[in-house]
């Protein structure tokens, strides 16, 4: 796992080389990280922002194991075809990492949470699981990735740039307008910012030229549990308390039918 991509890292104090060494990754310069057991490397050099919980973890990895998303994974992998370094910037569990990797691709999964990077350790034997802060320089390599995820995660444009190759594609995913009705306004979840594909340009526009965009856009049958795992995966989990949350699922139609949609946009550096 983080053998394979370990020549594609670098120490995040002194960016110099790094190498395994026992339980730990170590750079030339005596600056040495831990490898925790479950497989993951933890690179962070100071205390970062909010991460994802084991709850909101575990809903992730129930609901997206499942199946729900397939059509939104397919598509990624269909983007990533022929890249040899996949990387993915905000990877949680890295559900989306390890379908997009190709014969003989490796994966780095990058993440602020140890608890999603526990499960993307072991999510395929060729992705490396590295804690880090996508707003801190990234412990990688410059220009070492041909493909770049970044799926519902936030966005640091000059670092993206710096670790894309030559001609490097950038994909990001956001949530279109109707995604997930009618759960939003049924059980009082954050609905998508109408100004979200503005500020996805001035994030992004300045360092990088929008190539392309797609819709990817499905229907849902989700039984109550379901509907609790989708809304206990993402930012709604923390503004809703789980009983109230609950008592609104169970007044939902058993199964609900719930609307997908994901903008799939493909960005190149500016050279």
């Amino acid at each position: 796992m983080l053998a394979d991509v370990i020549d594609l890292l670098v120490c995040p104090l002194c960016t110099a080389k790094i190498h395994l060494e026992g339980g730990s990754v170590r750079c030339g310069s005596g600056h040495s990280f831990d490898v925790a057991r479950q497989g993951y490397v933890n690179m962070l050099t100071r205390p970062a922002g909010t991460a994802d919980t084991p709850g909101m973890v575990a809903a992730r990895a129930r609901f997206l194991d499942a199946g729900h998303y397939s059509p939104l994974a397919r598509r990624l992998t269909r983007l990533c075809a022929g890249a040899e370094v996949v990387a993915d910037a905000g990877a949680g569990t890295g559900h989306y990492l390890a379908a997009a990797l190709g014969d003989g691709a490796v994966g780095i999964a990058l993440d602020v949470s140890k608890h999603a990077l526990r499960r993307a350790a072991r999510a395929h034997p060729r992705v490396g699981a590295v804690v880090a802060d996508v707003w801190r320089p990234l412990p990688v390599g410059d220009a070492r990735v041909d493909v770049l995820l970044n799926v519902f995660a936030p966005r640091n444009a000059p670092e993206f740039a710096r670790v894309l190759r030559p001609g490097g594609t950038l994909v990001v995913v956001t949530p279109g307008p109707g995604h997930l009705r009618p759960l939003v306004e049924r059980l009082g979840l954050l609905s998508v910012d109408e100004d979200k594909e503005r500020r996805l340009e001035e994030s992004l526009g300045g360092v990088f030229t929008r190539e392309g965009e797609e819709m990817e856009e499905f229907t849902l049958s989700l039984g109550h549990e379901e509907a609790g795992a989708v809304v206990g995966m993402g930012p709604s989990a923390w503004h809703t308390r789980p009983e109230e949350l609950a008592a609104r699922i169970g007044d939902l139609p058993d199964p609900v039918e719930v609307a997908a949609s994901f903008r799939v946009s493909r960005w190149t550096a500016r050279t």
